[in-house]
């Protein structure tokens, strides 16, 4: 009984332990992140997703951070290839964790985005049709998840703005995304939390316009 106990005990404390190291990583990851340490918050991520093989947020997060920062080096080229094939194998490798998240699509989504923007004659035709299925798709699993009305709402604004047409109808979708944060818990300190502030700011502007 007394060796029972011991192993318990030893099998609690690791399981503690590892949930220690696993969230004073995360959060040094996004300490990183915060300091624009893009690199660095980067191979963290990936460092995390390595030890947590069933876990499927490091992996996203990783390539969260490359999606992102894929905005502002638009203009190069070569850099942003590699940064975007990189983030790809992040969310394959996420996407074989946790199949049909819609966080994951709404990334996927976003992924693409990137090259459209960096390239709408090369990329529009190619991956606008993926864009809004990815959206669909995520908005059938989790209608209510401010991050998919949110970022479906700005690519159909960006689509419209293209065609020369009004962005106001969709800015009831911001609205909606808006009143959605407002009551959105993410299911652990460290799932998917962003875009209040961006939801609040582009419904600021459907106002002003």
């Amino acid at each position: 009984m007394y060796k029972i106990a011991l192993i318990i005990v030893f099998m609690v404390t690791s399981v503690l332990s590892a949930q220690n190291n696993y969230e004073k990583g995360m959060q040094k990851a996004f300490d990183l992140w915060e300091e624009q340490k893009t690199e660095e918050a980067v191979n963290l991520f990936e460092r995390i997703a390595s030890a947590e093989p069933d876990n499927w947020l490091p992996s996203y997060y990783a390539a969260e951070v490359l999606v992102l920062d894929g905005f502002t080096i638009l203009k190069d080229k070569e850099k942003l290839e590699a940064q975007l094939k990189r983030a790809q194998d992040f969310i394959d490798d996420a996407t074989a964790i946790s199949k049909g998240n819609p966080e994951i699509l709404v990334m996927q989504a976003l992924l693409h985005t990137v090259y459209v923007a960096s390239d709408g004659a090369t990329y529009g035709m190619t991956l606008s049709g993926k864009i809004v299925n990815l959206y669909a798709t995520a908005r059938g699993i989790s209608p209510n998840n401010p991050r998919v009305l949110l970022s479906k709402a700005e690519w159909d604004m960006g689509a419209a703005r293209y065609f020369g047409k009004d962005t106001a109808p969709f800015c009831k979708d911001v609205e909606k995304a808006v009143e959605l944060f407002a009551n959105f818990k993410p299911e652990t300190k460290f799932h998917p939390n962003w875009g209040k502030d961006r939801a609040e700011e582009v419904l600021k502007s459907c106002k002003e316009n």
